[in-house]
């Protein structure tokens, strides 16, 4: 058993509450017991102590939608005589042609490095949303093995698309297909998987029936953009339904616990579809702006009663960061300061964790009995209280990635005292380096 006390803990639960001197006791993979420093530490004697003097205590971070693929665009040159002028051709220009060029190793240090990055700052939990139209076949068993080596949870797809043609589309749905078998059969603490879309305008019709039928055999949900940018709807319309949602519900796409990605351009009654549905919308404010694609309608989504959560795209490893973006982003866009209190706390440290306890099976995003013990320790001495009613605000504020001391997931130290224990993360960042420099030179 290991305890953590003299902690500040924020427990996330139904309650909010926030013990001032508090302490957490962690048995295997799960919090056995949450209460008072004192009263525990004398209660459980013979438990291995950590004294965190103080630091905040609180759920690790879970990152409802990424992509672990795209870590070596950071700086890299797209090689054309213009830049992108909008959304079509950043995906022509940059992402599928990078997508294309992935190879094993490309896949392994891609995703290695990100984790890594996202365990520095805080995040225990990843769904991330695969591409590499260069190295199909065992692509996400690459993945597979840098999730399990680094000791993080991660829930993984392979976007299915036909940009590339039938044979690759077969060979994405076979990948998806063989990988979500073989997970299934393993039952893994760390792993899980659904199949996974890229968007409405790259799926023909006898695609979206294939992956619907495929769906069925292996009781699977969906994991896809949706409506990220205008030309998504507009080949909606081309192809007679108004919006995105509303093609993809004929094939039955819409199913519990299915993430929309974005949603930047749905329609209201769009929005009715997904909550009838109990899918989850994914917001993901910083790279739709860097993208120039729009804003997502928060307000109309939570106002009918949507499930959403909160991701990064890939954009950064940081949560922390993209709390602080979410808000503004919602504030700014609605011209009222007003919003933004309830809504960004409630997908952040409601959605995101009804996610990924459901497809884990285990209870995350919480400090309470019996919920799996993904913890991280914030090195945050506030001017102020923290309190249950301000603890958001505190986050919000006073908090970011970089302040994340210590990171637990399943009870096991990934990251103690900002020192990453369970890899040489220098030596991982050189050999990502090298291998990014032999990616660039393909690319």
């Amino acid at each position: 058993m290991l305890l953590l006390n003299h902690a500040v803990v924020i427990t996330n639960d139904q309650d909010n509450r926030v013990i001032k001197d508090g302490a957490v006791l962690i048995e295997g993979s799960k919090i056995k017991e949450i209460g008072e420093s004192e009263i525990l530490t004398a209660k459980y004697n013979e438990a291995e102590v950590k004294d965190v003097g103080g630091k905040v205590v609180m759920p690790g971070m879970i990152n409802s939608h990424t992509h672990l693929y795209s870590t070596f665009a950071r700086g890299m040159d797209l090689k054309t005589e213009q830049p992108p002028r909008h959304f079509l051709e950043i995906l022509e220009k940059l992402w599928w042609r990078l997508d294309n060029s992935l190879k094993a190793d490309d896949i392994y240090y891609s995703a290695l490095y990100a984790i890594l990055t996202g365990i520095k700052q805080g995040t225990t939990t990843i769904i991330d949303h695969h591409a590499s139209y260069g190295q199909i076949k065992y692509s996400l068993e690459i993945i597979a093995k840098a999730v399990e080596e680094s000791g993080i949870r991660a829930d993984l797809a392979y976007e299915i698309s036909d940009r590339n043609g039938d044979l690759m589309r077969d060979a994405a749905i076979k990948e998806s297909e063989e990988f979500i078998t073989s997970i299934a059969e393993n039952n893994s603490e760390h792993l899980k998987a659904r199949l996974g879309l890229h968007a409405s305008f790259s799926l023909e019709d006898e695609s979206l029936a294939k992956v619907s039928k495929l769906a069925d055999k292996l009781d699977s949900n969906f994991h896809l953009h949706a409506a990220e940018g205008r030309l998504d709807l507009e080949h909606s319309r081309l192809k007679g339904y108004n919006g995105v949602v509303k093609r993809l519900d004929e094939y039955d796409i819409w199913r519990p616990g299915t993430i929309a990605v974005h949603g930047v351009h749905l329609q209201d009654d769009e929005l009715e579809i997904l909550k009838e549905n109990q899918c989850f919308l994914a917001h993901n404010p910083e790279s739709n702006l860097n993208n120039a694609v729009g804003v997502t309608p928060l307000k109309k989504a939570f106002d009918k009663g949507v499930k959403l959560c909160l991701g990064t795209d890939g954009y950064t490893t940081d949560m922390f960061e993209s709390i602080k973006f979410a808000d503004l982003i919602l504030k700014h866009s609605s011209q009222d300061p007003r919003l933004g209190w309830s809504e960004i706390p409630e997908m952040v440290f409601k959605g995101n964790p009804e996610l990924a306890s459901q497809s884990f099976g285990v209870e995350l995003g919480v400090l309470k009995e019996g919920a799996a013990a993904d913890i991280i320790v914030v090195d945050y001495f506030p001017p102020t209280e923290i309190n249950s009613d301000n603890s958001y605000a505190h986050i919000l504020f006073g908090i970011n990635g970089g302040m994340v001391d210590t990171t637990i997931v399943a009870g096991k130290i990934l990251m103690e005292d900002r020192e990453v224990q369970i890899f040489d993360y220098q030596k991982i960042a050189y050999e990502t380096r090298e291998q990014a420099d032999d990616f660039w030179q393909r690319f």
